[in-house]
């Protein structure tokens, strides 16, 4: 339950308050999301993921990678609660571009603080939606954040959180409120990291917040770069383009010749 906070807070590059209030929480959010890429990288490495809180830290904190939800969430876990929040980890289905009548696995954990009688979403792990601030959990009501607005929807005891993307409103995933241990972390983390039809295991995603509500994210072989009226796609030509977009995007750096596992990564002899 230990974390090094005067480094985290230098990975995240923050320098704010420390008390345990929404303008503290909404900061950390704005901050974590920016600084801290979501991405897949090891597993498409072949090296899995390591939950243990040495490994998170040693990776995230101190190693200047980012982190899927087990990672980068459990973190966030333990800082709250180092600064005084009252918060727990609560499970979820993601369903960005699934349709309701299909049934993803259970995949993804966040943080639902209590503060001040309120319940509040707090998840800085669900790729590139990753919400900038915390919103409230118990209301229908539209709510913004730095980026995209979002909203909770009950429908009998499913709890859907929604972001509009345009004019639209899309579902991010769906949570009963069922607390997440770590034993059920584990085996989901093992379903993410491991199964062969895991689409962490199919593809590289890699996303992070940019200023005034842009976004950057990767998706296999297409970078785009979204502002708050535009987006600009690009596709990566070769495997060294590649190490350099997550350089240059993302400070994800490796070593010359570091290839990808994965159908979107069979490049062809003359790019290898």
């Amino acid at each position: 339950m230990t974390v090094d906070l005067e480094a985290y807070f230098r990975r995240i590059g923050f320098s704010g308050a420390h008390a345990p209030t929404r303008a503290t929480l909404d900061a950390l959010c704005l901050a974590h999301v920016k600084a801290i890429p979501f991405e897949n990288l090891d597993v498409l490495l072949g090296r899995g993921v390591d939950l243990s809180d040495e490994a998170i830290d040693r990776k995230i904190v101190h190693g200047g990678r980012g982190g899927y939800c087990f990672e980068q969430n459990t973190l966030f876990f333990r800082v709250l609660t180092a600064l005084g929040f009252d918060t727990h980890l609560v499970s979820a289905r993601v369903r960005l571009q699934r349709p309701r009548d299909f049934t993803p696995p259970r995949t993804h954990v966040f943080n639902v603080v209590s503060l001040d009688g309120e319940r509040l979403v707090a998840d800085v792990g669900v790729g590139g939606l990753s919400p900038t601030s915390s919103f409230r959990l118990d209301t229908d009501e539209a709510q913004a954040t730095p980026h995209e607005p979002r909203r909770i929807v009950r429908e009998g005891a499913l709890l859907f959180h929604q972001v509009k993307l345009g004019d639209t409103w899309s579902d991010v995933w769906e949570s009963t409120l069922e607390a997440m241990p770590p034993i059920d972390r584990e085996v989901a983390n093992w379903f993410t990291s491991a199964h062969p039809q895991s689409h962490f295991r199919n593809r590289l995603l890699a996303a992070r917040a940019l200023d005034d509500g842009g976004r950057v994210t990767l998706l296999n072989r297409e970078l785009t770069i979204r502002t708050r009226t535009s987006a600009e796609t690009t596709t990566i030509a070769d495997p060294e383009a590649l190490l350099t977009v997550l350089a240059t995007h993302f400070s994800l750096h490796f070593p010359a010749g570091t290839r990808f596992e994965g159908p979107p990564f069979e490049w062809s002899a003359t790019a290898r």
